[in-house]
């Protein structure tokens, strides 16, 4: 097979896993820490769902601990895209048919009313750029057997997203401290992670800027609208139904979510 189909039998079965369950990492296609393999394949599925009517409402950033970055051998975060249909409300419910191996992460999500087109964005311009930081969640999922993922593995399979929340309360980011920050990130009403934006590639900024200048190098960027997750501000948590979750980031606020179903 050419790499081309080699990506599309790749990027197939990362779409059938959704309905079908779990596959096996995609060594068969692409090498572990294949860049730019792996980011072919994201982006035919990206086409690919926009094909069905689904629209890009922003990015996320993932990968952006030192300490997951050394497990997987890479030295850089990736990102993948986020949907429309991947918001859940906050205080609403996400049912467990829709995931298959879920875990939530609290993040510092920012919101852009301008675009960052600067292929060396930096902090300054993202501050530039963005309208407002709220609380976030994201719900990570991985279509990867028991989550025995690779660098080309997560990139592929869109930065293993599934579902994201946002807080109500936003916040001009001039009046925060986004690096000093602490998350405190609740399941049931106990303490299950905790972290700080420091813990978010040195600074949320920093991932933020990262990702603009990274699109921009590859011919796109953040637009006005864009939703950013910037990445986990501590440990991720396994979900269970029945679970109830809140993200209180420090100076930032709050927002929820409740796991349902069998």
């Amino acid at each position: 097979m050419s790499k081309r189909e080699i990506h599309e039998t790749a990027a197939l079965r990362l779409r059938e896993a959704y309905t079908g369950g779990t596959i096996p990492p995609l060594r068969n296609f692409l090498d572990p820490t294949d860049v730019d393999g792996a980011y072919a394949v994201q982006a035919i599925n990206t086409e690919y769902w926009r094909g069905t009517g689904r629209r890009i409402v922003g990015r996320k950033v993932g990968l952006t601990a030192k300490s997951v970055q050394q497990q997987l051998g890479v030295d850089r975060p990736d990102f993948g895209v986020l949907f429309d249909d991947m918001q859940v409300p906050n205080g609403g419910t996400l049912s467990a048919e829709k995931c298959i191996q879920p875990k939530a992460e609290a993040e510092v999500a920012i919101i852009l009313n301008k675009d960052i087109p600067n292929a060396a964005a930096t902090r300054a311009d993202v501050m530039e750029a963005a309208d407002c930081a709220v609380a976030a969640i994201e719900i990570v999922d991985s279509r990867i057997a028991d989550w025995k993922i690779s660098f080309a593995d997560t990139v592929a399979d869109n930065g293993s997203s599934a579902f994201f929340v946002l807080g109500d309360t936003k916040k001009r980011l001039e009046a925060l401290d986004l690096y000093t920050c602490g998350m405190v990130l609740e399941v049931n009403g106990k303490v299950a992670s905790l972290g700080a934006g420091a813990a978010c590639l040195g600074h949320p900024l920093e991932a933020a800027a990262w990702l603009a200048s990274t699109l921009a190098a590859q011919g796109d960027h953040l637009k006005a609208g864009d939703i950013v997750l910037t990445g986990a501000l501590g440990p991720m948590v396994a979900l269970a139904p029945g679970d109830d979750v809140v993200a209180r980031i420090g100076g930032i606020g709050t927002c929820q979510f409740a796991y349902s179903g069998s």
